[in-house]
């Protein structure tokens, strides 16, 4: 891969993280000092700092079993072949075992679905989450079965072609269609949250389209063009618009709602092997429209 001039000084590890959505920062690392990387065919320290015109080769390694327990689980799969899934992740269901959620999860499902067929991209055999969307967001979830479709797919991803629409129902009354351009990081005092212009912000960039107003509510149709943790969340929030049932963003929500009204109704993609473009919708969940039929119309 050549390095290209507009991100020059950029940190070896830190570009490689950036290029490769299924590797983070410390995999990256990782790599690099295991001597998995190169920099014009020179083994090469991860604080390098990139200059116009390098060109770098990264190799990935065989991947590592996980102690991640299989599961069956009721997880509905939209598509599926031989390189990719997409899946309809129910509103609840973490993404990733973390501490606290280390059974129940996609990651658990997949590895009982996919059995050997999984995508090692970060290092370790599990199926290659190419993007995620919260615990309490519900929706569509693209997922590798080998590396060649995760890095082909997370290119698309940092290349912003791959389609990602949502349905959401926020707060107050939304009068136009526009788009949020404000950059996301690290909330500054609580470490768990993210906010516009945060800690080391990146670009981000969601286009919103009025579908409906209500008394005091708006269902909208959101695109993303960028990636950020909490993305349309924030954004919303940020404009006084926090998307209904969002208990870090928003303010109040139906006691029986139990998350935020967020649901990934629309991704598109080329296939990494046919070439060809592929894009899949989900209905709106019982929750999503439960909400819709309680609010008043205008």
């Amino acid at each position: 891969m050549i390095y290209n001039e507009a991100e020059a000084g950029k940190r070896l590890d830190k570009w490689i993280s950036e290029s490769f959505e299924g590797i983070s920062r410390s995999m990256a690392a990782s790599l690099i000092e295991a001597g998995n990387c190169t920099v014009n065919n020179v083994i090469i320290a991860k604080n390098y700092k990139l200059k116009t015109g390098d060109e770098v080769s990264l190799i990935i390694p065989n991947a590592k079993p996980v102690g991640i327990i299989p599961e069956e689980m009721p997880i509905e799969i939209i598509y599926e072949d031989d390189d990719l899934l997409v899946v309809n992740k129910p509103r609840g269901v973490v993404v990733h075992p973390a501490h606290g959620n280390e059974s129940g999860t996609l990651v658990n499902f997949l590895m009982h679905h996919c059995g050997d067929s999984l995508s090692g991209i970060n290092g370790e055999i599990r199926p290659g989450i190419v993007h995620r969307i919260d615990k309490k967001t519900s929706g569509l979830l693209l997922v590798a079965k080998n590396d060649f479709t995760h890095t082909r797919l997370a290119e698309q991803l940092k290349n912003r072609s791959v389609t990602r629409e949502y349905q959401a129902v926020v707060s107050g009354v939304v009068k136009e269609s526009g788009t949020v351009n404000a950059p996301i990081g690290r909330h500054k005092i609580r470490r768990k949250e993210m906010a516009v212009n945060g800690l080391n912000p990146r670009e981000a960039v969601t286009h919103y389209e009025v579908m409906k107003n209500y008394e005091n509510a708006t269902h909208l149709r959101i695109r993303l063009e960028t990636g950020r943790t909490h993305q349309i969340r924030v954004h919303m929030a940020y404009i006084g618009r926090a998307v209904l049932g969002d208990e870090v963003y928003g303010n109040g929500k139906p006691k029986w709602l139990e998350g935020q009204c967020l649901h990934a109704n629309k991704l598109g993609f080329t296939h990494p092997r046919t070439e060809k473009y592929m894009e899949f919708e989900s209905e709106l969940p019982e929750y999503f429209l439960k909400l819709l039929g309680q609010l008043r119309e205008r």
